[in-house]
């Protein structure tokens, strides 16, 4: 699959994104759930950084974009935590 490089330009976002792929690569690779759940709560306190930003301004493009995939990044790493529940 190709990757390609963020553009959201926010000095927040482009801190925690090589963090956040590194997270996301390790639970892609990892067979064990109970490993990936662990994985996945790092996930969650890395997202939590994005989503709680103080510099957020709902009118922004980038923002906006840094949001919508924090939000979706903090619901698999949620999904991931709750499959762990299920095994």
């Amino acid at each position: 699959m190709n990757k390609q490089e963020p553009s959201i330009k926010c000095p927040a976002f482009l801190k925690q994104e090589p963090g956040i792929r590194k997270l996301t690569d390790s639970i892609n690779q990892t067979k064990n759930v109970h490993e990936k759940a662990a994985v996945a709560r790092e996930l969650q306190n890395e997202v939590k950084v994005l989503l709680d930003c103080p510099d957020y301004k709902s009118e922004q493009t980038d923002c906006q974009n840094c949001r919508l995939l924090a939000t979706l990044r903090k619901k698999t790493a949620d999904i991931i935590i709750m499959a762990r529940k299920l095994v």
